[in-house]
C-alpha cells in the first residue's frame, strides 16, 4: 500500500482526487468531496476501486505540479524509453471530469491502464456498457461515469483495461467524466488538450495574485493552491481535507471524516486568504460561516457540511479494511454533535477579522453574532468536550473558556470599532470574569504552566495561541513558562504533540503523531516571545516535512518518519501560510497589538 505522502491531489473545487506515485488513482467522491466514493483503494484494496496508468516495466518515478497549478506531470523511465503522465481536473463547470494524458519523450515505452470502478463507497459494482472500441459507460443507480480513450479498451471481468505503447511525441488521452446516469451521453469525448490549456490557464492566474512572501513564497503559493482546491466552488465552504478515515496513528482506531467545514477553522483560514491577497475567497467562506450558523444559538454545531448540512451521522463502513488495517472506516462524523465552546470564538474573531480587512459587510452577521454572545453567556461556565474533540465526558477545558473570552472581547471591539450596536457593558463585565477564571483555574502554579482542564496537570499545545489571541501578553511570565513547559514536555524530535504522551481513556494515545499545526503554532510563540532564530529553524524543519510536492496531512509521526492522518489537511495548510506571513510580517493580525487592554488576575 501507498504511504499518505506518496499522494497527489488534483481536483475541480468542487471535489478532488488522490494520484499515488505508482500512477493509480486510489480516492476519489463524486460528483461533491462529501459523496460515496467510487475510488476507494485507499481504505481497502484494488478490488474497492481505483484507475491505474502506469508502464510495465519498473524504472525511475519524478513528479511535480507544473509551476503555479494544480495540474500534476509524473515522468517514467525504463530501459526503453521514457514518458510522462499529466493527470488534471478542470475547474467544475457541468461536470466533474477527469483527463490524463500520456506522451512518450525519447524510444517507447509499454503502458498498462485498468479501470475499476465501485460506487457506493468501494462496494457497488456497475453495469459496463460498450460505447464503441475506446469509449465504455458505466452505471449503478443515480451514478454514470465514461470513459473516452485513444487506445482500444477491453472489457476484463467487471473492470476495463489497455495495453499500448507511446514513443517520442505520441500522445494518447484519456478523459472519465462524471453524470448522473438519466441523462444522455455527450456524442463526443471533451477535448483533452484544450482542457489542458484551460485549467493551466485558471491556476495560473489564480495564483499571480498571491501576495509575496521572500524566500518562502512557492511553499506559500503551494499551501495556497491546495487551499483553494478544498474549497467547494459554488458555497465558499472550505473541506478539513480530501480524505476520510485515513489514520492519526497507523493500526489505529482514531479515524475520522474529515470532508466537513468546520468553524473551528474560521479565523485561521480568513487570515490566509486575506494576507495573501484571496477576498473573494475570503469573503465566500465568511458568507458561507455565516449562513450555516443562522438559526437557534443553542442549535451551533462546531462543523457542516459544504452546503451548511447539519446532519452528518457517523456510520461504520464493515467491508473497506482501512488504511493499513486502520479500523474502523468512518463516513460522518459524530464530533458534530458535541458542544465545544472554543468555536463561540473562532467565529466572533472570525468576522471580527474579516471587518478589520475591509471585507463589506454581511448583513446578517452581526445580528447572529449578538444571539450567540447572548447564548454564551449562559452556557460559558459548562464543561465542554474540547478543541480536540475527545469523546470521553465533557470537561472544563481552558482553550474552551479561552476562546469564551475570545467571543466576548471581538463582540466589544466589532461594537467599538465598527459602529456595532450591543450589550458592550455586559459583554465587557463577562470579559473580566472569564479572564479571572481561567487565570485562576487554567494555570497551574506548581507546575507554572496553564494546563488542559480546570485543576488538571496535563498540557495541551492549543495553550501556545494564549498570547495570538490577545489574552495575556507574550512577555507574561505565566505564557513564557507554558512554552517552557511545552517545550520540556511535548516536544518529539523539535515537533509538538498535541497533549502528553500517556494513554488517555479519552482517546488520546501514546502513538499519536505530532500535531503539525501546533508545531506551526510554537513557531509563532517563538516569534512573538523574540525567538525569532528558533523560529525561523522550525518553520524550515517543518518545510522539511512537507512530501515531495509541498503537501502536508493533519500529522506527522516521527518514527518511522512518515505521514499520517486525513491529507491533505487544510489546516496544516494555513497555519504554513499564518506562520510564514507572521515571521515575515506580511500579515501582522491586530489582536497581537490590543494585548494590553485587560486585566490580567
Amino acid at each position: 500500500m501507498a504511504r499518505i505522502e506518496d499522494y497527489a491531489l488534483i481536483g475541480d473545487c468542487e471535489t478532488g482526487a488522490l494520484v499515488g506515485w505508482d500512477g493509480s488513482i486510489d480516492w476519489l467522491c463524486l460528483p461533491r468531496f462529501d459523496s460515496q466514493s467510487c475510488f476507494s483503494k485507499l481504505l481497502g484494496d484494488e478490488r474497492n476501486g481505483h484507475w491505474l496508468l502506469a508502464s510495465k516495466g519498473i524504472g525511475s518515478v519524478k513528479r511535480r505540479y507544473l509551476p503555479e497549478t494544480l495540474v500534476l506531470e509524473t515522468v517514467v523511465s525504463v530501459a526503453s524509453g521514457t514518458a510522462r503522465i499529466v493527470d488534471f481536473m478542470p475547474p467544475k463547470e457541468s461536470n466533474s471530469i477527469i483527463v490524463r494524458i500520456v506522451e512518450g519523450i525519447d524510444g517507447h515505452v509499454e503502458m498498462n491502464t485498468e479501470l475499476m470502478v465501485r460506487f457506493d463507497d468501494g462496494v457497488t459494482v456497475p453495469w459496463v456498457n460498450r460505447l464503441d472500441e475506446s469509449s465504455f459507460g458505466l452505471v449503478a443507480g443515480p451514478h454514470m461515469l465514461l470513459l473516452y480513450s485513444e487506445t482500444l479498451l477491453s472489457e476484463q471481468d467487471t473492470k476495463i483495461a489497455a495495453s499500448f505503447s507511446v514513443s517520442a511525441g505520441r500522445r494518447i488521452r484519456f478523459v472519465l467524466s462524471y453524470q448522473a446516469s438519466w441523462l444522455a451521453a455527450p456524442p463526443h469525448a471533451p477535448d483533452a488538450d484544450a482542457l489542458l490549456s484551460s485549467t493551466e490557464q485558471f491556476w495560473r492566474d489564480w495564483s499571480g495574485r498571491c501576495r509575496e512572501t521572500g524566500p518562502f513564497c512557492d511553499a506559500v503559493k503551494r499551501s495556497l493552491i491546495t487551499l483553494k482546491a478544498l474549497i467547494f466552488e459554488p458555497t465558499g465552504g472550505i473541506v478539513a481535507a480530501a480524505t476520510t478515515s485515513l489514520p492519526e496513528q497507523i493500526g489505529g482506531t482514531r479515524n475520522w471524516d474529515y470532508r466537513y467545514c468546520w468553524i473551528r477553522d474560521a479565523t485561521l483560514t480568513l487570515l490566509a486568504l486575506m494576507g495573501s491577497g484571496y477576498y473573494d475567497e475570503a469573503k465566500a467562506w465568511r458568507d458561507w460561516l455565516v449562513r450555516a450558523v443562522a438559526g437557534s444559538p443553542a442549535q451551533l454545531q462546531i462543523m457542516y457540511g459544504v452546503s451548511g448540512e447539519r446532519r452528518l451521522t457517523e456510520w461504520k463502513v464493515p467491508w473497506l479494511a482501512g488504511y493499513e488495517g486502520s479500523r474502523p472506516v468512518r463516513i460522518g462524523n459524530a464530533a458534530h454533535k458535541q458542544l465545544q465552546l472554543d468555536v463561540y470564538g473562532e467565529l466572533m474573531d472570525a468576522l471580527y477579522q474579516s471587518r478589520c480587512d475591509g471585507l463589506a459587510e454581511n448583513g446578517r452577521a452581526w445580528a447572529i453574532e449578538r444571539v450567540l454572545l447572548d447564548h454564551l453567556a449562559k452556557i460559558w461556565t459548562e464543561p465542554d468536550h474540547g478543541i480536540w474533540e475527545l469523546r470521553g465526558e465533557p470537561r472544563q477545558f481552558t482553550y474552551s473558556k479561552l476562546m469564551a473570552w475570545v467571543a466576548f472581547d471581538r463582540g466589544i471591539k466589532s461594537a467599538s470599532e465598527f459602529g456595532m450596536k450591543g450589550e458592550v457593558g455586559e459583554w465587557k463585565e463577562l470579559r473580566q470574569i472569564i479572564h479571572r477564571d481561567v487565570c485562576r483555574n487554567g494555570y497551574n502554579a506548581d507546575q507554572k504552566s496553564f494546563v488542559q482542564t480546570y485543576g488538571g496537570t496535563e498540557l495541551d499545545a492549543c495553550l501556545l495561541r494564549m498570547p495570538v489571541v490577545g489574552f495575556l501578553p507574550p512577555d507574561d511570565p505565566r505564557v513564557q513558562s507554558t512554552i517552557s513547559a511545552i517545550e520540556q514536555n511535548l516536544l518529539v524530535d523539535g515537533l509538538v504533540r498535541r497533549c502528553g504522551s500517556a494513554p488517555s481513556k479519552h482517546g488520546l494515545s501514546s502513538g499519536e503523531g505530532v500535531f503539525l499545526a501546533c508545531s506551526f503554532w510554537l513557531a509563532d510563540a517563538y516569534h512573538m516571545a523574540g525567538r525569532n532564530a528558533e523560529a525561523f529553524a522550525l518553520l524550515e524543519k517543518l518545510l522539511g516535512l512537507r512530501n515531495d510536492i509541498g503537501l502536508l496531512s493533519e500529522e506527522y509521526a516521527p518514527e518511522p518518519g512518515r505521514l499520517v492522518g486525513n491529507f491533505p489537511q487544510a489546516f496544516s495548510h494555513v497555519a504554513l501560510v499564518n506562520t510564514v506571513h507572521r515571521l515575515t510580517q506580511r500579515k501582522r493580525p491586530r489582536t497581537e497589538r490590543e494585548t494590553g487592554n485587560h486585566s490580567a488576575a
